[in-house]
């Protein structure tokens, strides 16, 4: 018998049904590209296409010594499908929208009140929070809510919070920079996007989605500043004290490398924190040293003298009258002191020792309208100093044709213009390295992810006086130290140039200048036969017993000068006696570092704290370094302690305490009160 050959074997019937879903599938797909929109909807299906932006990873910003000021780190968009959740609700699903508001509130530090209202909307999507921590998506996605979802963010954090942070600024949830570097800079520290093109079919029998990638964002460039940390603690650390003791409206301390233009510290109270900065007022965000125009007052005097000597009109021993008043037609000009002393004859340089307003008005006089101008607008004032940093403000001078003789005369002393303390510490900057205008600077360099680096190097404006009369200007403000009004700033050792300001502020309710209502300044540099530091204090309306520049702004300009030189290893001059020298020999044992045990191996992103004792304070800095660690101070000499001890294992990036005392301090130190 024959037996009839089979066609459907078993094998053959599955390929067939393989077949045959498949081509329903593609059907499908077919119908879904070639049917309108309406007709989708007619049959329960919505198609939604997301075209998605990838945030890149936006760059760091680093200090001169390698320090991290600013960083991104991964974290994600929270979002909602309310209509995904309602439906659901509606199916009788065990949901309750106010329990999830509760709990997604919490985690999130969210008002519940605010989520609820989102999840109640007739919508398919809703931003619940931005920026948050991957750490509290783990527990929300553990909470397994329906229609609750995630997107890639990037979130910026300030490992060092409040310092610099009117320097750096701010970005934005956009991940764009907003204020400061991050503003200026962020077209290379943004980097580029990536993209994601996103298709759903949310109909009841399947769900088909597919995501196209469009591009991998590529990660922004990294800054490196010519902000020192060890300078700007210096800065930050008077600037609290200040801000404590005189209880100002507001305050500004700037530090420069006056032969380069670098800024090496820079700082304003009020100040804020960015990690935080949507609970500040946007006031106290403000960079004073860029933004806060005000009356200089006699560290004017600096300018007005220099251009006078570079014209010839005056010599440093030339002589003027004081009797206590100088008249300009009508108007009468006094010393701040006019109503105790009357000077009679000084020199010029007496009268820059002594800030004397007659002395410089008649300096003024004699310059004449024109040529003084010509100075003001060479020395920068009028116009930005073009700093690479966002929010910068001109300043304000008095139009040349409606300056009256009265106005030649005040402005000679630092009334009737308006600077900001960049402009005028740049323009002191050039008479300290010898008469050139240096265009200021907080970003030392870029590196791009492909391993490009633009340098950013010192860029000269214009010579706006010559050496001669830079070095006399230099040897006079030398002069106001060791025996003028700025005496609080002497170094011992260290040759320090400088000059004091007390301006009377305008009286918004007279128009007149107040006689409760001051600017206190103190600008200075050194060593002044080879600046490596230039430091202007700005203290706006000091409250308390004295507003005068040299006693206030002094004192705060020495720690900063004495510390940052010490820091560059700045020995003291030849003929001071050396403390080491008085100490009998056989007590001299400086203190070192001793071995230790650290307390427990580091995990990663971790490390151990070395021990400083004994150390300089840049020794001390290099140390820390290689230890990826952060340190603030206070004293000067050797490391005499330290807080955390040697051996604690911390984050890197963590901040150690150290104090440092003179060296007969740790020879020979201070017994106790309750010491046998």
């Amino acid at each position: 018998m024959i037996r009839k050959k089979r066609y459907f074997t078993r094998e053959k019937f599955v390929y067939l049904f393989l077949f045959a879903f498949v081509f329903s599938i593609i059907s499908k797909l077919v119908m879904m590209q070639v049917v309108q929109a309406s007709d989708l909807k007619a049959l329960g299906i919505e198609r939604r296409t997301q075209d998605q932006s990838i945030q890149p990873e936006r760059g760091q910003i680093l200090d001169a010594q390698g320090h991290v000021l600013a960083q991104s780190i991964p974290a994600k968009k929270v979002y909602a499908d309310p209509r995904t959740l309602n439906a659901l609700i509606a199916d009788g699903k065990d949901y309750d929208k106010q329990d999830i508001a509760n709990k997604l509130g919490d985690i999130l530090g969210v008002n519940s009140t605010d989520i609820l209202d989102k999840l109640n909307k007739d919508l398919a999507w809703v931003s619940l929070a931005h920026q948050v921590d991957l750490e509290k998506v783990e527990k929300i996605q553990a909470l397994k809510i329906p229609g609750v979802g995630f997107e890639d963010e990037q979130k910026r954090v300030y490992p060092m919070e409040t310092l610099a942070s009117s320097v750096l600024g701010i970005v934005n949830l956009e991940g764009h920079g907003a204020e400061g570097v991050e503003a200026y800079y962020d077209k290379d520290l943004y980097g580029t996007p990536g993209y994601t093109s996103q298709q759903q079919d949310s109909g009841l029998s399947s769900v088909l989605e597919t995501i196209h990638n469009s591009g991998t964002p590529q990660k922004g460039a990294n800054l490196t500043m010519t902000l020192d940390s060890t300078i700007q603690y210096l800065v930050e650390q008077q600037l609290d004290d200040l801000a404590k003791t005189t209880k100002a409206n507001r305050i500004s301390i700037l530090a420069m490398d006056p032969m380069t233009g670098k800024v090496l510290g820079m700082g304003s109270r009020p100040n804020f924190n960015p990690n935080d900065y949507n609970q500040t007022n946007p006031e106290n965000r403000k960079n004073l040293s860029t933004s806060m125009s005000y009356e200089p007052g006699s560290t004017f005097k600096i300018i007005t003298g220099s251009a006078a000597l570079e014209e010839g009109v005056i010599t440093p021993d030339e002589k003027f009258e004081d009797p206590g008043y100088y008249k300009v037609g009508s108007r009468v000009i006094t010393n701040w002191d006019s109503d105790t002393s009357i000077h009679g004859w000084l020199d010029f340089t007496q009268g820059m020792e002594l800030s004397d307003n007659v002395v410089l008005a008649q300096v003024g006089m004699k310059l004449e309208i024109t040529p003084f101008y010509t100075y003001l607008k060479a020395f920068g004032f009028g116009s930005k100093t073009g700093i690479d940093l966002a929010g910068e403000e001109s300043g304000l001078l008095v139009p040349q044709d409606q300056a009256r003789p009265i106005d030649l005369a005040t402005m000679s002393f630092g009334q009737a213009n308006l600077v900001t303390p960049i402009q005028l510490l740049s323009a002191i900057s050039a008479v300290a390295n010898g008469g050139t205008l240096y265009q200021p600077y907080v970003v030392d360099k870029i590196e791009y992810q492909d391993g490009t680096v633009k340098q950013n190097n010192p860029t000269p404006v214009r010579k706006v006086v010559s050496k001669t009369t830079a070095d006399q200007m230099t040897k006079i403000l030398e002069k106001v130290v060791d025996e003028g009004t700025g005496r609080l700033a002497q170094i011992p050792g260290i040759r320090v140039a400088g000059k004091t300001g007390t301006a009377q502020k305008v009286d918004p309710k007279t128009g007149g200048y107040s006689t409760t209502d001051f600017i206190a300044s103190f600008a200075a540099f050194a060593p002044a036969d080879n600046p490596k530091i230039a430091v202007l204090v700005t203290i706006d309306t000091p409250r308390g017993d004295s507003h005068q520049g040299g006693t206030l702004g002094g004192p705060r300009a020495k720690a900063i000068i004495e510390g940052a030189l010490q820091y560059y290893g700045i020995p003291v001059a030849k003929e001071t006696q050396s403390i080491v020298s008085t100490l009998p020999v056989q007590n001299f044992v400086r203190p070192m570092p001793q071995p230790f045990t650290p307390v427990r191996q580091p995990l990663a992103g971790e490390t151990v704290i070395p021990d400083v004792t004994g150390l300089t304070l840049r020794q001390a800095g290099d140390v820390l370094a290689k230890a990826e660690l952060h340190f603030s101070f206070s004293g000067t000499g050797l490391a005499l302690s330290q807080n955390p001890a040697p051996g604690q294992v911390v984050n890197k990036g963590s901040t150690v305490e150290i104090k440092f005392s003179p060296l007969n301090d740790l020879i020979n130190p201070v017994q106790e009160e309750n010491s046998p």
